[in-house]
């Protein structure tokens, strides 16, 4: 798993890429959080394009972070979701709670 994270002004860009399963769940959470801890973010963008797989390990992940930021009035915005990541949000219910953008500018200014 690739993961690139920058923070414009109070929202978090998330750019993971290769599979998010169990083997990287705990590094990427780890990662987000730290960067959570040090910044001051309340919302979050995660750019998916790259994600060729995600489990419920991963899916894990997203729903913390969500949960982090709704609790402050902040959104998470997803952008570029593969269709076989997809299917498996869609599944889940987490595209039901999350917003989505066709990119990051929009996502970035949906959330401003």
């Amino acid at each position: 798993m690739r993961l690139n994270m920058e923070v414009l002004k109070d929202t978090l860009l998330v750019r993971p890429g290769g599979e998010l399963d169990l083997a990287m769940a705990d590094r990427f959470r780890v990662a987000m959080e730290e960067t959570m801890d040090l910044q001051p973010v309340r919302n979050i963008v995660f750019n998916l394009s790259h994600v060729s797989f995600i489990d419920s390990s991963g899916l894990g992940v997203l729903l913390g972070r969500y949960k982090r930021v709704a609790k402050n009035g902040g959104k998470v915005i997803l952008v570029g979701v593969q269709p076989q990541v997809r299917r498996i949000l869609e599944l889940s219910g987490l595209l039901r709670i999350m917003g989505e953008s066709a990119s990051e500018e929009e996502a970035v200014e949906r959330v401003s």
